[in-house]
Protein backbone atom coordinates (compact mmCIF):
# COMPACT_ATOMS: atom_id res chain seq x y z
CA UNK A 1 0.00 0.00 0.00
CA UNK A 2 2.95 2.34 0.44
CA UNK A 3 3.04 2.84 -3.31
CA UNK A 4 -0.45 4.32 -3.03
CA UNK A 5 0.84 6.87 -0.52
CA UNK A 6 -2.34 6.75 1.51
CA UNK A 7 -0.64 7.90 4.69
CA UNK A 8 -0.66 11.62 3.96
CA UNK A 9 -3.89 11.80 1.98
CA UNK A 10 -5.97 9.24 3.82
CA UNK A 11 -8.65 11.64 5.10
CA UNK A 12 -9.27 12.90 1.57
CA UNK A 13 -9.27 9.39 0.11
CA UNK A 14 -11.56 8.16 2.88
CA UNK A 15 -14.09 10.90 2.12
CA UNK A 16 -14.10 10.10 -1.58
CA UNK A 17 -14.51 6.36 -0.91
CA UNK A 18 -17.48 7.08 1.36
CA UNK A 19 -19.04 9.21 -1.40
CA UNK A 20 -18.53 6.51 -4.02
CA UNK A 21 -19.47 3.58 -1.75
CA UNK A 22 -22.07 4.90 0.67
CA UNK A 23 -22.24 1.64 2.63
CA UNK A 24 -18.65 2.09 3.90
CA UNK A 25 -18.34 3.23 7.51
CA UNK A 26 -15.55 4.94 9.43
CA UNK A 27 -14.76 1.56 11.01
CA UNK A 28 -14.36 0.02 7.54
CA UNK A 29 -11.97 2.81 6.58
CA UNK A 30 -9.96 2.97 9.80
CA UNK A 31 -6.29 3.13 8.80
CA UNK A 32 -3.48 2.38 11.19
CA UNK A 33 0.08 2.59 9.97
CA UNK A 34 1.48 -0.90 9.45
CA UNK A 35 -1.97 -2.47 9.12
CA UNK A 36 -2.57 -1.85 5.43
CA UNK A 37 -3.45 -5.51 4.79
CA UNK A 38 -6.14 -5.37 7.47
CA UNK A 39 -7.65 -2.29 5.81
CA UNK A 40 -7.55 -3.96 2.40
CA UNK A 41 -9.20 -7.07 3.85
CA UNK A 42 -12.07 -5.05 5.34
CA UNK A 43 -12.60 -3.21 2.05
CA UNK A 44 -12.42 -6.44 0.05
CA UNK A 45 -15.09 -8.02 2.21
CA UNK A 46 -17.36 -4.97 2.23
CA UNK A 47 -17.06 -4.19 -1.49
CA UNK A 48 -16.84 -7.77 -2.78
CA UNK A 49 -13.70 -6.97 -4.77
CA UNK A 50 -10.23 -8.49 -5.00
CA UNK A 51 -7.21 -6.99 -3.29
CA UNK A 52 -5.90 -5.70 -6.62
CA UNK A 53 -9.28 -4.15 -7.46
CA UNK A 54 -9.38 -2.38 -4.09
CA UNK A 55 -5.81 -1.07 -4.61
CA UNK A 56 -6.79 0.17 -8.06
CA UNK A 57 -9.88 1.97 -6.68
CA UNK A 58 -7.76 3.72 -4.05
CA UNK A 59 -5.03 4.59 -6.56
CA UNK A 60 -7.56 6.16 -8.94
CA UNK A 61 -8.97 8.50 -6.30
Amino acid sequence: MNDLSIKGNWNEIKGKLKQKYSDLTDDDLAFTEGKEDELLGRLQKKLGKTKDEVKKIIAEI
